[in-house]
């Protein structure tokens, strides 16, 4: 169970992801639309486990591989954002595939 600091910790880091990725859409993203949809803290605070969905663009992983190549950048727009956080998250970042999914079950259920 979360405590309420994780939730605080992980609303602030996904606000400040997004913003991050909206704004550096053509360099990080590759021009593809990127939503951050879950953000998990672990409870010591020093991880954060950034799940994310694609729209339009490039394939999925080869944005999640940019992504991830320049996470040390990402991660510190993201502590320069959160100065009053003492120690910022390491993020890992995965494809979410929950919306995929759903729509996989629609399909068999229409049949």
């Amino acid at each position: 169970m979360s405590s309420i600091r994780q939730h605080k910790v992980e609303a602030a880091i996904r606000a400040e992801l997004a913003s991050y990725l909206q704004r550096n859409t053509n360099e990080i993203c590759m021009g593809s639309m990127v939503t951050v949809t879950i953000i998990r803290v672990t409870s010591d605070l020093s991880l954060a486990r950034c799940y994310l969905s694609f729209f339009a663009g490039p394939d999925k992983k080869v944005v999640l591989d940019n992504i991830n190549h320049n996470k040390g950048k990402i991660r510190m727009e993201i502590a320069k954002r959160l100065s009053n956080m003492r120690k910022t998250p390491e993020l890992l970042f995965f494809i979410d595939d929950s919306l995929d999914y759903a729509e996989e079950i629609n399909e068999l259920l229409k049949k």
